[in-house]
């Protein structure tokens, strides 16, 4: 089976796109007040200032913030990273009070693999999801690239997974109910640590929550040409996100799946799987074949595409109606693996 098919049969190139889908309205909206600079594209000249202004910018609440007046328990943990590699640092948090083993939301940070950071995603998290569902959430601190290369940023998170299923007494969770998640590159992140732990007979996820998954570093879907100018990530910003992470394995012929998981050629025995991206995001074409690609390989995934949505469009225009369904479809999804997974069986059919 071939991922991220994205030309017609017989075809050597991309068609030149003619148009591309209009974005929702109250998204429009917001998109414009962003500005041209918000939008500028990362260039691999302009990489290191793009990431200087981004961990200047970029929220990094502390342990006590994300506490919220004793509403959630926090700890930042230091845990052993991969053979080789220094700790990695996990940001443990769970509503307080409630008695485990809790479910666990073990999550990656988006930020194309340049930016980011674990806390700053947290605070949306733990309202969004940990608080109505009951659920505890790691969030990983992976080495960004270019610094690191793959497969440091995913050994980061699967030598994070390890420590936190060989510790599930001492976190008060339930090992048989981790749901691996992201968004973006966290998504990508979350979609590679599904195969390795499969290929590696590690920890099973219940589930994998890929939230408009960078998956792809070929840069030669449709979706990601026609939106070229237009949405807030782009393939120039994309393509040098990729070379970052890869070197000189970017557009190689056959680099392992694990590094851009649109190459996987076998995606059976994946856990249950939540694909959404926007229709009007380069993401689009390489999230929508990888649900494809799911269900071929006899897999179980729920796709969303969103009309009118562009990449982070939930973040820039949270009011919108269309992020408020959005959030609701993902809550829904959540809810309903959890239910299913209560009385014992995993919704793969394996029993626990």
């Amino acid at each position: 089976m071939s991922v991220g098919r994205d030309t017609p049969p017989g075809s050597g190139c991309v068609p030149a796109p003619r148009a591309a889908p209009p974005f929702d309205p109250e998204l429009g909206v917001a998109l414009a007040a962003l500005g041209r600079e918000a939008r500028e594209p990362v260039t691999p000249a302009g990489l290191e200032d793009r990431q200087r202004r981004d961990a200047a910018a970029r929220p990094r609440p502390t342990a006590e913030d994300l506490r919220a007046d004793g509403l959630f328990e926090v700890a930042e943990l230091r845990v052993p990273g991969p053979s080789g590699g220094p700790d990695v640092t996990l940001v443990s948090a769970r509503p307080s009070g409630l008695v485990g083993p809790l479910p666990l939301l073990y999550y990656m940070h988006g930020g194309a693999m340049i930016m980011g950071n674990a806390w700053s995603v947290l605070p949306r998290i733990l309202r969004e999801w940990a608080l109505p569902l009951d659920m505890a959430v790691i969030s990983v601190e992976y080495r960004l690239a270019p610094r690191a290369r793959h497969p440091e940023p995913l050994a980061d998170c699967y030598a994070g997974l390890l420590w936190a299923a060989g510790h599930a007494a001492e976190l008060d969770i339930d090992a048989d109910r981790i749901v691996i998640g992201g968004k973006s590159a966290g998504g990508g992140l979350a979609a590679a640590l599904a195969l390795l732990a499969r290929d590696r007979g590690g920890p099973r996820a219940l589930g994998q929550l890929l939230l408009s998954p960078m998956l792809d570093d070929r840069g030669s879907t449709f979706s990601s040409h026609q939106m070229t100018g237009l949405d807030t990530w782009d393939l120039t910003s994309n393509t040098t996100a990729w070379q970052a992470l890869l070197g000189d394995r970017h557009g190689a012929a056959d680099p392992p799946p694990y590094a851009a998981p649109a190459r996987a050629t076998d995606l059976s025995g994946l856990p249950p799987a939540y694909v959404e991206v926007g229709s009007a995001e380069m993401f689009r074409d390489e999230d929508v074949a990888y649900a494809d690609a799911i269900w071929q390989a006899g897999g179980r995934a729920e796709l969303h595409v969103w009309p009118g949505a562009y990449h982070g469009f939930d973040g820039l225009a949270p009011r919108a109606a269309l992020s408020r369904d959005a959030r609701e479809a993902r809550t829904r999804w959540l809810r309903r693996l959890l239910a299913q997974s209560g009385a014992g069986n995993r919704p793969d059919g394996q029993h626990t």
